[in-house]
């Protein structure tokens, strides 16, 4: 019952909550040489919980990019390619780990308040106030 009224935003708190711990890893490790930034899948947590698999896509218009297919649903850390790796084997850009931590940070918000939502309109239509 609780499944369909909170949809997939439990999960998404459960990895967004997961996915802070290994951003804030990569970030404090912005200066060890050889640390390798490590990223949570997001995306496919995500579409494991999704019904079928992943959402369908299409193209609506022909200036969209095509649509990629396959992909992994793995739980698990990927590594990130870096735009610009550094002389000393980091992989970490402070500057893409800081954006995805904020980027983080507002899905989990997003996801709070739906569920927030959902329990106070539970709460007015036991309680009627």
């Amino acid at each position: 019952m609780f499944a369909s009224i909170f949809g997939i935003h439990e999960r998404a708190l459960i990895a967004a909550a997961d996915r802070v711990g290994v951003l804030a890893t990569n970030i404090a490790n912005a200066d060890t040489p050889n640390y390798k930034a490590r990223d949570y899948d997001f995306a496919g947590t995500l579409a494991e919980v999704s019904p079928g698999g992943a959402l369908p896509m299409i193209r609506t218009h022909v200036g969209h990019l095509p649509v990629a297919t396959g992909g992994t649903t793995e739980d698990e850390l990927k590594y990130r390619i870096p735009f610009q790796p550094s002389l000393d084997g980091n992989t970490v850009e402070s500057p893409v780990e800081q954006a995805k931590f904020a980027e983080n940070s507002v899905r989990y918000q997003t996801s709070l308040d739906f569920i927030n939502r959902q329990v106070a309109a539970l709460q007015l239509a036991i309680t009627g106030q």
